[in-house]
Order: C-alpha cells, then sequence, then structure tokens
C-alpha cells in the first residue's frame, strides 16, 4: 500500500475540526499531520512541511483564506471548507480541487477527495511553479508586489522596506519570512539586511553591492555564496 497523502486542517471553527477529522481518520489514504485554526499557523507550517492536500476555510480572522493562498507563493492542493458559495468562482482562480460547503456531509467528502487522488494520476507539473509575484501586507491591505519590478529588500524591525524600480514600499513580513518566499534562483540574501535580486546588481566588490547607485553591505558568510553566483 502507498504511503497515506499528508493533509492538514486550517479552520478557526473546533466544530469543523472534529468533522474534517473524523471524515479523514476513516480514509486510510489520508493522514492528518496538522490542524491550524488561522492562516499564521498555518503559514508558520508550510515553511517546515510537505503537506499534499490542505483543507481550508474562507472565513478567518487576520487573514482569510483566500488571502492565504494569494500570499503562498506555491501551496498545497487546496479544498476549500466554508458555510457561505459567494467565492466558488474565485476559488478556481488558485487552483482550488473543490468547494466544500458547510455542513459537509460524508458522501460530498469522499467525492472532493476522489477528485484529489485523480488530480494525483494525471499530474504534470514542474517541481517549481514560477513565481511571478509576492502579496505582502502594506498599511492593512494586501498589495501584489512584481518580482521583475524588485531591486532589494531592506530589514527595518518587523518590516521590511521593498525597494522596486518605481517607489519603496513598507511591508509588514519580517526578512526571513520574505526570503522563503522569493525564488533562490533570482533572489539571494547577501546580509542579514539586505537580500537582493541578482540581475539587478549593476557593480560589486569584496564588500558592497551597488543596484541604482546604492551601495548595499556584503556580509562575510555571504560572500563566497555571492561571487560564485556573479560568475555564473
Amino acid at each position: 500500500m502507498k504511503e497515506p497523502k499528508k493533509c492538514i486542517i486550517v479552520d478557526d471553527e473546533p466544530a469543523a475540526h472534529y468533522v474534517l477529522a473524523n471524515y479523514i481518520k476513516q480514509n486510510p489514504q489520508l493522514e492528518l499531520v496538522f490542524q491550524g485554526y488561522n492562516g499564521i499557523e498555518a503559514m508558520d507550517y508550510l515553511r517546515e512541511n510537505k503537506v499534499d492536500l490542505m483543507f481550508l476555510d474562507i472565513n478567518m480572522p487576520e487573514i482569510s483564506g483566500m488571502e492565504l493562498l494569494k500570499i503562498l507563493p506555491i501551496h498545497p492542493k487546496t479544498i476549500l471548507t466554508t458555510a457561505y458559495s459567494e467565492f466558488a468562482l474565485e476559488s478556481y482562480d488558485y487552483g482550488v480541487i473543490d468547494y466544500l460547503l458547510k455542513p459537509i456531509y460524508f458522501p460530498r467528502f469522499l467525492k472532493a477527495i476522489e477528485r484529489f487522488f485523480s488530480t494525483e494520476i494525471i499530474k504534470a507539473e514542474p517541481e517549481e511553479a514560477a513565481v511571478n509575484s509576492i502579496s505582502v501586507k502594506i498599511d492593512g491591505y494586501l498589495i501584489d508586489i512584481e518580482l521583475d519590478q524588485l531591486l532589494y529588500a531592506q530589514s527595518f524591525g518587523n518590516y521590511v522596506k521593498l525597494h522596486t524600480i518605481k517607489r519603496t514600499y513598507l511591508a509588514s513580513i519580517t526578512t526571513t519570512e520574505l526570503e522563503k518566499c522569493l525564488p533562490e534562483k533570482n533572489f539571494m540574501r547577501i546580509h542579514k539586511s539586505y537580500i537582493v535580486a541578482i540581475d539587478k546588481i549593476d557593480d560589486s566588490d569584496k564588500d558592497f553591492v551597488v543596484i541604482k547607485k546604492e551601495k548595499l553591505p556584503i556580509g562575510i558568510t555571504y560572500k563566497r555564496e555571492l561571487s560564485d553566483r556573479l560568475k555564473k
């Protein structure tokens, strides 16, 4: 028998956890590995763990299910769970497999699971999906930042200054969190306080890189890797 698919539940309602966890336990092809009660808990878990399937509620405090899908550059295959149907059409823009209306009945749950396994059989996805933009919270609103416009990011306490070609944003995110959202082939941390777009570097020496006339320091632990990458 193949290993069961790892799945998580993200929902702020304990009753929803009880129902879904019970349904999952009745399916030996699924393994419940995490239960989160808000989007932040889900983000923290997904940064460190590989998951095959996410049961995600839409209406949650702080970050809604739709906002979470928008923030995550790469997310597990997702089945949305909600008491409301108005987001059904929009949800499929994010590659959502199915949309379960609460209260969720077992036969309908099984149908969604069969749909998930059918996508597993026919999938032909690249190992890593292309990431063209990231969504960050700025002044309480989610803003999309096009990655080809991003020059460098600068740590600013619990915030990050995002320097783009046109302007600078102050985003509610840490440098470490941002680094995990950026594609490694295009961006690199060069200092504990700076992440740069490799192709936006205009000049460099052993201690600094220059981007749009701004001199950014290179931390000693990053010098060799940066040198190797600039030679490619």
